[in-house]
């Protein structure tokens, strides 16, 4: 995902002398993770225009094919609710993914939000964008009632 050796990244997180302050990531591996953030926030704004203009498209069809039956109707609004969908996640990942660039910024980045700890390289090499820790992130889904996609 660098485009690196990820043995020779795991093995430098490792090492005393490349952390930096009290057991946070190096600099090299704050950039890195800082640059797939925020390649990944301008995907998702993308993805997030294109749906919103998807979706004005198909509201302006629907509003011009009044005279279709309700079945037409009934698949068109359902068309419309999953783009809607669609665009909630991203919204809700360019949070994270916004959430994620600040923690950088005041470099809390790395550190779980609920109990301070360090956050496993792998788990930020999966999802750069994570604010708990493995166990963490169990105990809040375990009780969030929101819909199993939004969890990570």
């Amino acid at each position: 995902m660098f485009g690196g050796d990820k043995g020779s990244a795991r093995e430098s997180m490792t090492s005393p002398v490349a952390r930096v302050g009290s057991g946070r990531f190096a600099e090299q591996e704050i950039g890195r993770f800082k640059t797939r953030l925020r390649l990944r926030a301008g995907q998702l704004k993308e993805e997030i225009r294109l749906g919103l203009l998807k979706d004005d498209e198909n509201r302006f069809a629907v509003l011009a094919d009044r005279v279709g039956d309700i079945e037409d109707q009934s698949v068109a609004s359902l068309v419309g609710d999953l783009d809607l969908s669609e665009i909630d996640r991203d919204v809700d990942e360019l949070r994270d993914v916004e959430s994620a660039l600040t923690r950088i910024a005041e470099s809390r980045y790395g550190l779980c939000i609920d109990c301070q700890e360090l956050i496993s390289f792998e788990r930020l090499d999966k999802l750069p964008s994570a604010a708990r820790c493995h166990a963490c992130q169990e105990r809040f889904e375990a009780r969030d009632r929101r819909p199993a996609y939004r969890k990570l």
